[in-house]
C-alpha cells in the first residue's frame, strides 16, 4: 500500500529528543521542533520550603523510583502544556543516543506505555538518524552537546560503536571555565547563576585560531593585543566586566595540550584510526558536528586546523594517510539536527513496523539495548 495512503490516515507522530540540558518536541515530518524546553522538573519540597531555584535537573535523580517520578511530571508538562494533545493511542518517537543508560530507556517507556497510555514507542539512535537529514550513508558523527564530546563513526548505514569516543569535552567544562576566570576577576559568585554564565558564553565568547590559542599558551598573550573587553549588564546595577583574554580561551577546554592527548581533534582521529583501514578517508570526507556547543564561531575552521597539523605529528604521521577533512552542513541548525532526523524517520512506515507496541510491552516489558543484539534477538518479535 502506498505510504500516502497509510500515514495520512494516522495522526502524526510525537518526536522527543530528551537531552541532559535542553528538550526538543514536535511532531514528525516538521521541519523545526515546536518547542525547545530545558530537561528540567519542579522540586516540589523545594518549592515548599521556600526556595528561589526550585527546578532540578532531569537526570540528576538519586534512585529508580525518582527518576520514574520525575520522567512522568515531565511528560505530562510536554504533552499537555507544549505540545498541547492527549498522549493516549499516540505514536512516540524518542531520540536518543546509544550511549543512554538502559535505566532511562526502561523508565521512558515504562511512563509512556503505563501511565500515558501511548500506543508505541520508536526509538531511533542519535548518531543514526543525523544521517537522514543529508541523505547519506557515511559520515563521522561528533557531537558536542551538554556533558560530554561524542564521536560515532556510521559506515553505510550502520554505527561502529567499536569505535566511538567520548570526553567530557562539552559546554558544562566552557561553562566551568567562564566561572573560574569571572571569580579570578572579583565577579561575585552569587551573579554567576547557570543562565548568566550560558548567556556570557553565547553572547561574547568565540574560538580562537590555533595560532593565537599557542601564544596564549606560551606568555598569557601578553605579546600580542586581545580582542576588546564587554561589559555585561547583570542583574539591577551590577555589571560584569568580559575580558577579551576569556572571550578567546573559554573554549581552550575543549582543545587541551597535556600528556593523555584527549582533546577534541584526538578523539576524532582515534575514532578514525579504530575504523576499517578503506572506510578512514571516506569517513574523514564526511564530518558532521551536532550538539548546541558546535554552534559557537569559529569551531569548525579551528577544528580543521587541528586536525591537519595533528595528521603531521609523530603519532599519527605513519598510521593515518588523509589529506583532507570535509564537513557537511546540515539543513538544519546543530542543536535539533538529530531531531530533525527522528522527524523524518517518524514520518516514513518504519514507525509502524519498527516501533514498540503497547501490546508487545505488556508481554515483554524488557527494552532491548542497541548494542545487544543477542537480547534483541532472542526477544519475541513486536510492533
Amino acid at each position: 500500500m502506498p505510504l500516502y495512503e497509510t500515514m495520512l490516515q494516522e495522526k502524526p507522530a510525537i518526536v522527543l529528543e530528551i537531552g541532559t540540558a535542553l528538550t526538543k518536541l514536535g511532531f514528525a515530518g516538521e521541519p523545526y521542533p515546536r518547542s525547545i524546553i530545558p530537561s528540567e522538573v519542579l522540586d516540589h519540597e523545594a518549592k515548599n520550603a521556600g526556595l528561589t531555584t526550585p527546578n532540578r535537573k532531569l537526570f540528576n535523580y538519586s534512585n529508580e523510583v525518582e527518576l520514574y517520578d520525575w520522567l512522568v511530571e515531565f511528560l505530562k508538562t510536554i504533552f499537555f502544556k507544549y505540545v498541547l494533545v492527549s498522549p493516549k493511542d499516540r505514536k512516540v518517537v524518542i531520540v536518543e543516543s546509544v550511549l543512554c543508560p538502559t535505566i532511562i530507556k526502561e523508565k521512558l517507556a515504562r511512563a509512556l506505555f503505563c501511565h500515558f497510555d501511548v500506543s508505541s514507542v520508536f526509538f531511533v539512535p542519535t548518531h543514526l538518524v543525523v544521517l537522514a537529514t543529508l541523505a547519506v550513508e557515511t559520515a563521522l558523527v561528533v557531537d558536542i552537546g551538554y556533558k560530554e564530546a561524542i564521536v560515532v563513526p556510521v559506515f553505510c548505514g550502520v554505527q561502529a560503536l567499536y569505535a566511538w569516543e567520548a570526553q567530557p569535552l562539552a559546554a558544562e567544562s566552557v561553562h566551568n571555565e567562564i566561572r573560574r576566570q569571572l571569580m579570578e576577576n572579583g565577579v561575585d559568585e552569587k551573579l554567576l547563576t547557570e543562565t548568566t554564565v550560558e548567556d556570557i558564553k553565547i553572547r561574547t565568547c568565540f574560538v580562537t585560531t590555533a595560532e593565537r590559542a599557542a601564544k596564549y599558551r606560551e606568555d598569557g598573550g601578553a605579546a600580542f593585543q586581545p580582542c576588546p573587553d564587554v561589559d555585561y549588564p547583570a542583574k539591577g546595577e551590577a555589571v560584569i566586566k568580559v575580558s577579551g583574554r576569556l572571550r578567546e580561551t573559554a573554549y581552550e577546554v575543549m582543545f587541551p595540550e597535556d600528556n593523555d592527548r584527549l582533546g577534541l581533534p584526538y578523539i576524532i582521529l582515534n575514532a578514525i584510526l579504530k575504523c576499517p583501514r578503506d572506510t578512514r578517508i571516506q569517513l574523514a570526507n564526511n564530518l558532521i558536528l551536532i550538539g548546541g556547543s558546535t554552534m559557537v564561531q569559529g569551531l569548525t575552521a579551528r577544528l580543521k586546523s587541528e586536525l591537519l597539523a595533528l595528521l603531521q605529528s609523530e603519532l599519527y604521521k605513519d598510521r593515518l594517510f588523509i589529506q583532507t577533512f570535509k564537513f557537511h552542513k546540515a539543513p538544519a541548525e546543530p542543536n535539533f539536527t538529530a531531531w530533525m532526523g527522528g522527524s523524518i524517520y517518524g514520518a516514513t512506515d518504519l514507525v509502524l513496523t519498527k516501533s514498540i507496541s503497547r501490546e508487545a510491552y505488556s508481554k515483554n516489558q524488557s527494552i532491548p539495548d542497541f548494542t545487544n543484539y543477542e537480547e534483541a534477538r532472542g526477544a519475541p518479535m513486536r510492533g
